[in-house]
């Protein structure tokens, strides 16, 4: 299945979370679109299920197949399964650039990856997907250090993440550690991702 490119505001009102973590999409509408929106209708087991593995696969931009792949790499590490897949979704270099606050969305994180913006340990990387190891070091390269994106969103970036470092003047930041479960959305419930696959 390929990665959905459509509107992230209609999305984020259909799954009844705020994909881009700031809150705007549903502030207004907090209703599915369309004309039977703002109706409720009771969702089965696996309708919860999917939802929350739809949720998590669009909130980080992730087509199925990258995500199955994630989710089975995680079930090879010690530890909670679930948590375990959120904290290798966050260690994408693109949702790494995003928490870095070198771009507004992680969507334009990735185009800033793809396009060869982004070098990781000083060696320029094109592969959103890449896997950033605790302590590596991500930078914008010297010849796009003056490309007004970034800047725009250094000006309207929120707060980085404890678990990364990141150096407005330098334009570089250090991938930390991986996450706590505590320092991620709290409305994302991973258990029932790991149900879904549990089929």
């Amino acid at each position: 299945m390929a990665r959905y490119t459509g509107p992230a505001w209609k999305l984020s009102r259909r799954l009844g979370i705020s994909l881009t973590e700031t809150g705007k999409e549903i502030a207004k509408r907090p209703y599915a679109p369309g004309q039977h929106g703002n109706s409720r209708r009771k969702m089965s087991e696996y309708g919860l299920q999917l939802q929350a593995k739809q949720t998590l696969r669009h909130m980080y931009g992730v087509n199925e197949r990258q995500f199955n792949r994630i989710f089975n790499d995680a079930g090879k590490m010690p530890g909670i399964h679930g948590e375990n897949f959120m904290f290798l979704l966050e260690a994408r270099l693109d949702n790494v650039v995003y928490r870095m606050g070198m771009a507004r969305t992680r969507r334009a994180a990735r185009q800033l990856v793809n396009h060869g913006h982004i070098q990781v340990d000083g060696a320029r990387v094109d592969i959103p997907s890449f896997r950033v190891k605790p302590g590596q070091t991500i930078s914008v390269r010297e010849k796009s250090k003056n490309f007004v994106v970034i800047k725009e969103a250094l000006e309207v970036a929120p707060a980085t993440k404890d678990f990364v470092t990141f150096d407005a003047e330098k334009l570089e930041g250090t991938f930390v550690r991986l996450p706590e479960r505590s320092e991620l959305n709290d409305q994302i419930q991973e258990q029932l991702v790991v149900e879904y696959y549990s089929r």
